[in-house]
């Protein structure tokens, strides 16, 4: 996988709204053929979740109970690892904008709310999310949104220098591991499943069980 894969997205409709357009309290007032910056996504106020890749609108289903429950445990585990350390992880819901030249709002393009975000370098965190890549992103997949996470989120993760991506297939109970090399390119590790213990090389000492993960 490599950002090629997000080719088709740049065939989107360039229909660019104005910067000062009408707050938009409904996802079905939306025209899904546009090319929407950060500047507009900040004026969306409705409870659906979306995310933009390269200016393209995606919707986000509600997780399921199952989804939430692997989140938690995850994220109890790393915030238990992260006291006292420089880093810190951030679970969904939480904004993290991938800016090209200029970080203003309304040159920014790619906006997307991982589950978990981990950040070392704070200077990326302000008062809406992360401006950034984190170091490391972790997902949690469903159907809804396999083809979203194994394709062009992927991409945008490799391509703006997320150092590991961690994906978590909770249905049928594994996880992949992507670290980026030298080249800035993810290179994949074998499946993490079963009675083993998944590490990272960027969190010394940090083990997850899987079988505890994914218990019922």
């Amino acid at each position: 996988m490599n950002s090629d894969k997000i080719g088709d997205l740049d065939e989107v409709k360039k229909k660019v709204y104005p910067i000062r357009e009408p707050i938009v309290s409904k996802v079905s007032d939306i025209d899904f053929s546009g090319n929407y910056s950060y500047a507009n996504y900040l004026r969306w106020q409705f409870e659906e979740r979306l995310e933009l890749i390269k200016g393209k609108v995606f919707e986000m289903s509600a997780p399921a109970p199952f989804h939430q429950l692997v989140s938690w445990r995850i994220s109890g585990e790393l915030h238990a690892y992260l006291k006292k350390k420089p880093c810190r992880a951030y679970p969904a819901p939480f904004d993290v904008r991938f800016p090209d030249a200029s970080k203003r709002n309304k040159d920014v393009y790619t906006v997307l709310q991982p589950d978990i975000s981990i950040v070392c370098d704070m200077t990326k965190i302000d008062k809406r999310g992360c401006v950034g890549p984190p170091d490391i992103v972790v997902e949690i997949l469903s159907p809804s949104n396999n083809k979203k996470d194994l394709e062009y989120k992927f991409a945008i993760y490799e391509e703006y220098g997320v150092r590991e991506y961690w994906i978590v297939f909770p249905d049928e109970r594994y996880f992949l591991k992507y670290v980026r090399n030298a080249d800035g390119v993810f290179i994949g590790d074998k499946p993490y499943n079963g009675d083993v213990d998944f590490v990272s090389a960027l969190l010394p000492g940090f083990r997850l069980n899987m079988n505890e993960v994914f218990e019922d």
